[in-house]
């Protein structure tokens, strides 16, 4: 891509909830919801890189592995059969060496004790023991846009998620979209001290009673 999200705005961007940066962006970019982090209070913060390989197969998930640079979010792709354990905590110990900042996957994965307890941030769609194959013959790709959701999501845009879910904010939209994140949290906290004074949202903002 034209544009490459640097360390510091990454940095400022980790900083910032989902749900924040999906309204101060224009309410786009949000990942289906059913998509959440494997352990509570997981938080996911990275350049997108896209992985589509096919259902029942975690082969390119590995070869991702082998390619993606520090500070890459492995974002996959695997089909519409999700029912299979995708990752487990080898690849997250092997992703946690290579600096890689997470995984985001419309699947399922397993050893969630352990990829928790190593700190390595996983949103899947869910948990499975089912083993996945290795098709060598199976079609697949890197680095090439991928669709989750209505989503498009492509190399080096950013991914962002905690518990409330995950947002996508292209890369040339992603520091224009942090200062309107933070103008909108302090925007919210003047608000929030307004509540604590006493004032309700109803006269806040002006809503009519009926």
């Amino acid at each position: 891509m034209s544009t490459k999200i640097s360390d510091e705005i990454l940095r400022a961007a980790s900083e910032i909830s989902a749900a924040t940066m999906h309204e101060a962006a224009g309410k786009i970019g949000a990942l289906p919801s059913y998509l959440k982090p494997i352990s509570s209070g997981m938080k996911i913060c990275g350049r997108a890189y896209p992985v589509k390989g096919p259902s029942g197969c975690n082969l390119w998930l590995h070869r991702a592995i082998a390619k993606a640079k520090r500070g890459d979010v492995l974002i996959a792709d695997i089909g519409d059969d999700k029912e299979f354990g995708y990752w487990g905590d080898i690849m997250g110990t092997s992703s946690i060496t290579k600096g890689i900042a997470g995984l985001v996957i419309d699947g399922c994965v397993r050893d969630q004790f352990e990829l928790e307890e190593m700190g390595f941030p996983v949103f899947s769609s869910g948990l499975s023991i089912r083993g996945t194959e290795k098709k060598f013959d199976g079609k697949g790709s890197l680095e090439e846009p991928i669709i989750l959701g209505n989503i498009a999501i492509e190399h080096g845009d950013l991914v962002l998620g905690d518990n409330d879910g995950i947002v996508i904010i292209p890369a040339n939209q992603v520091e224009d979209s942090i200062t309107k994140s933070i103008e909108r949290e302090d925007k919210e906290d003047a608000t929030k001290k307004r509540l604590r004074d006493g004032e309700t949202t109803m006269a806040i903002y002006n809503w009519p009673e009926n």
